[in-house]
């Protein structure tokens, strides 16, 4: 009987921690480069928690590249990988769900997305060992596609269960600012902006403020969240607001 080659693992703390120096430069190219580089060797050795990793990697770039063919390309592969594995209910299944759903939401697939976010949630509620980031993520990002659905009040009561959570992460303030300016939209497009004006300023004021909480790192990641909230701050009027989060993440993006 043919043996089979040992398993090779690939290094995956390794390879995340690579792609947040290619993110924290914005070199998606080389962040592509680098996930089909280690796929590819995760297949060739065998590696298949490290495949499914690393095809979790692919399908948020490529959400963040707006490229649907080939996050959906990922996202089915990753899915019959967790299927082979027989990771249902486990915290990996839940995050992979609630990757691809976040996906789905992204590219307008909503109650594809939905069904996802269910089925994380199940995996993720279940276990005590569920850290409270993860459940944040997995609130408010469920919340965001409620609120594509219309589905109002669920989508605000997942925002205030992603609020309660990230308080508990380690520098959750950052996520719960995110938080903050999805909830400012959904009462914009469920009240109009002249009835939910006094809330919606609110929520930025309390989104700007946790922007800048105390002992939050300047790094890669704080630069891409300044990016993605200016735009809502601008949108609002929050003008300083909104260059100030553009000026810091120009700067750390830069290297200075």
């Amino acid at each position: 009987m043919e043996m089979l080659n040992p398993i090779r693992p690939v290094p995956q703390q390794r390879i995340r921690d690579k792609m947040d120096d290619y993110m924290s430069r914005r070199d998606y190219a080389g962040a592509e480069r680098h996930l089909r580089y280690w796929l590819e060797e995760a297949r060739a050795g065998r590696d298949r928690r490290g495949e499914l990793m690393v095809l979790n990697e692919l399908v948020g770039h490529y959400r963040k590249t707006g490229e649907r063919d080939n996050a959906m390309s990922c996202a089915d592969a990753a899915l019959k990988l967790l299927n082979a594995l027989e990771m249902g209910g486990s915290i990996s299944e839940g995050t992979t769900c609630v990757n691809i759903a976040t996906a789905m939401n992204a590219f307008g697939d909503n109650d594809e997305a939905l069904a996802l976010f269910e089925r994380a949630r199940a995996a993720y509620e279940a276990s005590p060992a569920t850290e409270p980031g993860l459940l944040g993520g997995l609130y408010n990002n469920m919340a965001l596609t409620c609120a594509a659905l219309k589905r109002w009040d669920e989508a605000l009561k997942l925002y205030e269960k992603a609020m309660e959570q990230m308080g508990r992460a380690p520098h959750g303030a950052l996520e719960q600012a995110i938080t903050c300016l999805n909830m400012a939209n959904l009462i914009e497009d469920r009240d109009g902006m002249e009835s939910g004006e006094a809330s919606i300023y609110d929520l930025l004021d309390r989104a700007s403020a946790l922007l800048d909480a105390d002992g939050i790192p300047h790094d890669g990641y704080y630069a891409f969240v300044c990016e993605k909230c200016a735009p809502t701050f601008e949108y609002y009027g929050f003008f300083a607001d909104a260059e100030r989060l553009r000026r810091e993440s120009t700067r750390i993006y830069e290297g200075h």
